[in-house]
Formats: C-alpha cells, sequence, structure tokens
C-alpha cells in the first residue's frame, strides 16, 4: 500500500528538531519530508523551492511561519497538495505596525545583537507554563543559533512581505485543520478559530496545556490529530 508523503515546514528560527516527535511517531507509517525555510526572503520564493524537489503530490503541515509558507504552496499549486494542516499560524499579512516592528529586529541581527533577538522572538512566555517549559525553550534557542542571524534576516523579510492568504483558505477543497494551543499567547485560540471558519469544511482542534508549540509541548495529542487528519478521506476535487 503505497503511503502519502507528508511535507513538514517550521516555524521561523525553528529546524526539524520543532517536529522530532512528530517524525519519530508517524515516520513508521508515512515518507516524511522536511522543508527549511531560510533560503529566500519572500514566501513565494521559499514555496516555489519546496514545490521543486516536493513528491508530485503530497500532505503538507506548516507551523508558524510554515503556516504561512505552506498556504503560499497550497495557492501556487493545490492541485498537488492533498491536505494542509496549519499549526500555530496565521493567514494574515503583516499589519504596517508589525512589518515596522520587525526592522529592529534586523538591524539588531546584522550587527552582533542576535542573541537579543532570539531572547524576543523565543519568548519562554508563548509556551504553556509548566515543568518543561525552559527545557522547550532551550531547544528553540539552540536551533535559532544554529540557524544563523543571516537566516533570521531572511525570514523576517520574508514575513513583512507576505501575503494575505484568507481568500487561499476559503478555496481550500482538501481536509484540513488548524491546530493551535489553548494557551498561546502569541497566537491566541481565537485567531484560530477565525481562520478554521473561513475554510470550507476546516476542523479546529485546541490542545490543552500547550501553548505556541504543542509539537513539542504536546506531543502525543498532536500527533494524535495529525493521523486522524492524514487518514481523512481525499475530498473529490
Amino acid at each position: 500500500m503505497t503511503r502519502e508523503p507528508l511535507v513538514l515546514v517550521p516555524p521561523m528560527l525553528c529546524d526539524a528538531r520543532v517536529f522530532s516527535p512528530q517524525i519519530d511517531g508517524l515516520s513508521r507509517d508515512y515518507p516524511i519530508l522536511y522543508a527549511p525555510t531560510h533560503f529566500g526572503e519572500r514566501t513565494e520564493e521559499i514555496a516555489g523551492q519546496i514545490l521543486d524537489w516536493a513528491p508530485p503530490k503530497f500532505a503538507l503541515a506548516g507551523m508558524g511561519m510554515g503556516g504561512a509558507i505552506a498556504l503560499e504552496v497550497l495557492r501556487r499549486a493545490p492541485e498537488r497538495v492533498n491536505r494542509i494542516a496549519l499549526i500555530s499560524a496565521s493567514a494574515q499579512a503583516d499589519t504596517p505596525e508589525a512589518a515596522s516592528a520587525r526592522e529592529p529586529l534586523i538591524v539588531a541581527a546584522r550587527s552582533g545583537r542576535f542573541a537579543d533577538v532570539i531572547a524576543q522572538e523565543m519568548n519562554p512566555d508563548y509556551l504553556a507554563p509548566g515543568p518543561l517549559r525552559m527545557a522547550i525553550n532551550q531547544m528553540v534557542t539552540d536551533m535559532a543559533h544554529s540557524n544563523g542571524a543571516e537566516a533570521y534576516v531572511k525570514q523576517a523579510r520574508a514575513m513583512q512581505r507576505r501575503r494575505d492568504q484568507q481568500l487561499t483558505l476559503r478555496k481550500i477543497k482538501q481536509p484540513a485543520v488548524v491546530i493551535c494551543g489553548q494557551e498561546d499567547t502569541l497566537l491566541p485560540v481565537r485567531r484560530h478559530e477565525f481562520m478554521s471558519e473561513l475554510i470550507p469544511y476546516g476542523k479546529l482542534e485546541v490542545i490543552a496545556g500547550a501553548g505556541h508549540l504543542p509539537t513539542l509541548e504536546e506531543p502525543v495529542a498532536t500527533n494524535i490529530i495529525l493521523r486522524d487528519w492524514m487518514k481523512a478521506p481525499l475530498v473529490l476535487r
């Protein structure tokens, strides 16, 4: 039996470690591919790169910035995406205020103050309280240092320039799930509710005990949701 490939797209400053519980838990049943997001300064460019090397058809899951990239992939090539999962993501473009707020961080990253940038971008308060909070925050900090300041600047530019994808949400005909942590303070549940309501037959899954990184904070619950989504019958298009 042929198993559907799953492409995972990470948040800003993260690498495959942010999906390590999913790779470990799902790779026994599905081919897993990881898509880095620091090889371009526009979401269109990054999405094009993913489409260049991705299989002809695939399932697509993006978290944070990865959700924005996933929506651009879907907008460009809906016939190749069998299903989509958006985790701790937003379909809206940066407001002028949000885009402007990225500039001091870009300047800091370029001027040798990348540690300060990481401390702001990887705020532990975005995670749910609990004994794992600081360990997870240290992991994402390590990922950020591994990616480096140059990658951060490219990603920040891509997020500044990303298009609004609300129309893309309205056109989704594939099995779609929106996943968020109940205690996400960066993108609260109401933001995800709004996004899921725009998707025809979209499903919202709110994970208790998780904040902005449910893949690491509540990996068992996240994997159950992703397994159910991967098993959902494809909608005729």
